[in-house]
């Protein structure tokens, strides 16, 4: 338990907010919208007011999954069978705090009362094109 919660949860953080994938669709009834998230959209601009979005949570919560779960089977398999895995004071202090401003930055963003939240996209869309990105690339869209 004190591995998950030293190295798989900061890293799934980490990895969660700094890399994604992009979808640039077609909304049905809609403009042309780029949603985000890996492996399913979870999240897009609102429509209804500017520096707001649009939050899906079953895709939001899906995707955090999957990633805590990539991070768990990748450093399993490496300390059971690579290298034992020894967690330095250091490191676990590193990835404490990095997760940790980002998850804080990350609830600062969904605290905007003008963001909507949803259990499931309620609009029907066609991909038209996507894209894997960092937090500090743009989309060409």
């Amino acid at each position: 338990m004190k591995f998950h919660w030293k190295l798989v949860l900061p890293l799934t953080i980490i990895s969660f907010v700094i890399f994604t994938k992009w979808w640039y669709v077609e909304v049905v009834d809609g403009p042309p919208e780029i949603l985000t998230g890996f492996p399913l959209p979870y999240m897009c601009p609102g429509w209804h007011t500017s520096l707001s979005l649009q939050i899906f949570v079953s895709g939001l919560i899906i995707d955090f999954l999957t990633y805590f779960a990539f991070w768990s089977i990748l450093t399993l398999i490496v300390n059971r069978f690579v290298i034992k895995i020894k967690l330095h004071k250091f490191l676990t202090i590193f990835l404490l705090t990095v997760a940790g401003l980002l998850s804080a930055g990350m609830i600062f963003i969904g605290s905007n009362p003008d963001n909507i939240y949803t259990i499931n996209r309620d609009f029907e869309i066609e991909i038209l094109d996507s894209g894997y990105k960092f937090i500090w690339e743009n989309q060409e869209h």
